[in-house]
């Protein structure tokens, strides 16, 4: 794999942070932004502002005009969550950004093995044990997230999603299907 072969679209490693523990899914695989919403545990609201403001944008397909749908990958819902849950700490959206920035450019392979810990001001990204007892000990963690645990979660709210859908490359096209039978 070459640098090339992981270099997202806006320049930096995306692809390793969201690759190695997690199921592999066609990239045309996607959620509508209604159950992406509900299983990252925000508003619709919310989901459409990061979005818009380039927090959180959908990797499988992206709004092009008035009309289209969005469609959410699972790598993208396993970020909505981890930012739903440093809001729900009072972790500033500013600092969000420079986590989710951050855990990008590091480019994690081990997602199951991170733990995003903060002092209520900033975010640090610790990626063994001995980084967060280093952190903790130094007086400057408050509180963590595991985001091997964030991930089973949204990994079984989707396997729920799916068992209950027909076709969850486009929940809109089955439900159109369903009232034209």
């Amino acid at each position: 794999m070459t640098a090339d072969d992981v270099t997202g679209e806006h320049g930096f490693v995306s692809d390793l942070l969201f690759t190695d523990g997690l199921p592999r899914m066609d990239d045309e695989v996607g959620y509508r932004g209604a159950a992406a919403a509900r299983a990252a545990g925000i508003t619709y609201r919310q989901l459409d502002y990061w979005a818009r403001t380039e927090l959180v944008e959908p990797t499988v397909r992206s709004a092009t005009g008035s009309g289209s749908q969005r469609l959410y990958g699972f790598r993208d819902i396993l970020v909505l969550k981890l930012v739903k849950r440093l809001l729900d700490t009072g972790i500033s959206l500013q600092q969000i950004r420079a986590a989710v920035e951050q855990l990008r450019v590091a480019g994690i392979r081990d997602l199951s093995g991170t733990t995003l810990m903060s002092d209520g001001a900033s975010v640090y990204l610790c990626t063994s044990n001995d980084e967060v007892i280093d952190l903790v000990s130094r007086g400057q963690g408050v509180f963590g997230i595991a985001v091997g645990k964030v991930l089973r979660e949204v990994e079984s709210t989707l396997v729920n999603f799916e068992a209950q859908l027909p076709d969850p490359v486009d929940e809109l096209a089955a439900r159109r299907a369903k009232r034209t039978a």
